[in-house]
């Protein structure tokens, strides 16, 4: 009987992984066609063989400055953006075992932009490509101000984070810093103003290949470590007794996973500006499609957020419109809604 019992939860097993890869597979294959439809989103369209060649460095000059200065850098930038904030999410999530935590949320993205803001307001004349490796740098400051603060809110000895005072300590954070922007809005020169608006906004306004040197290291180093500390998160999952009595160090890994999910969302939103939701949206996406283990939820969540994202900034580029809009409002449209579901949904 042990033995049936056996052979049946090792074929459930295998069955598990072949449809956790099968949905990996199916999310890298949407990924490329977006990319596709993104590299022939414009005035000037490219036909697929016309962007194979241009790749491969055939196409004529009008071709190779339209896709490899002005699109390609953009979309790649949209795919990493993407990714660090859907994992970025996703470690908070599994860290703070609250399904509505998310670095726009609990106010980690509104650091970031307290950080920018004060950057643009005290130099305004470096608000340009001179700056564009210190953002990140900035962005993470405030993130991580902002991180620190709102786990010494939601932090009580003997009890640990509790998800309710997590989310809440977020929410007060990011709003009292919201607050002291607007106010911070008021001693901007105009210039200033419509970069920091479009900031906020949610736009990729870093679109060239030295935003994607910026934002690259970040990602390769973060993303890695994420993963590699995906088993931790699997304990940090059962609770703090349970993970304790298991011998894992739990402030320790919990402060490390922290540091990594706010870099990770720190530099996206130096690039990208205040785009929320994807940190919400794509973790619950990719926990139905392949459950709540970490290891596959990590890069499965990194996918659904490049998808969203880059498909996001396609729409935004596709709209027939004067001016474009944000790539933010587009996922906000998205997000929103649904994070009102969850919220609905949420127990306590």
């Amino acid at each position: 009987m042990s033995n049936v019992t056996n052979g049946a939860i090792a074929k459930a097993s295998h069955r598990k992984k072949i449809h956790d890869w099968m949905v990996v597979i199916i999310l890298l294959v949407l990924l490329i066609a977006a990319f596709t439809v993104s590299a022939n989103t414009g005035t000037i369209r490219l036909s697929p063989m016309e962007l194979f060649r241009t790749l491969f460095g055939q196409g004529t000059p009008q071709q190779e400055l339209i896709l490899l200065e002005f699109r390609l850098p953009r979309m790649i930038i949209a795919i990493l953006i993407g990714a660090g904030l859907a994992v970025s999410g996703c470690i908070m999530q599994g860290v703070s075992r609250n399904s509505l935590a998310d670095p726009g949320i609990l106010g980690i993205n509104a650091g970031a932009g307290l950080m920018v803001m004060l950057f643009v307001l005290l130099f305004p004349s470096m608000q340009t490509m001179n700056s564009l490796f210190l953002l990140p740098a900035l962005a993470l400051i405030g993130s991580g101000a902002a991180a620190i603060l709102i786990y010494a809110l939601s932090y009580k000895k003997g009890e640990g984070i509790s998800p309710t005072r997590l989310l809440l300590s977020g929410i007060g954070v990011a709003a009292g810093i919201s607050a002291a922007m607007i106010i911070m809005t008021l001693k901007l020169t105009p210039e200033s103003y419509t970069f920091v608006a479009n900031w906020l906004a949610g736009s990729i306004w870093g679109s060239n290949w030295k935003f994607v040197m910026a934002l690259l290291p970040w990602i390769i180093v973060l993303l890695p470590f994420a993963y590699y500390k995906a088993n931790v998160m699997n304990v940090l999952n059962l609770g703090d007794q349970t993970a304790s009595g298991l011998g894992t160090p739990i402030e320790k890994e919990r402060i490390l996973l922290l540091a990594a999910a706010v870099g990770l969302a720190s530099s996206s939103v130096s690039v990208s500006g205040g785009i929320g939701f994807v940190g919400l949206v794509a973790p619950h996406l990719a926990r139905k499609l392949v459950g709540p283990k970490h290891k596959m939820l990590l890069v499965t969540c990194a996918l659904v957020g490049a998808l969203l994202v880059l498909v996001a900034d396609t729409i935004t580029r596709a709209l027939p419109l004067q001016k474009e809009i944000p790539t933010g409002l587009i996922v906000a449209i998205i997000g929103a809604p649904y994070f009102l579901y969850l919220l609905s949904r949420s127990k306590g």
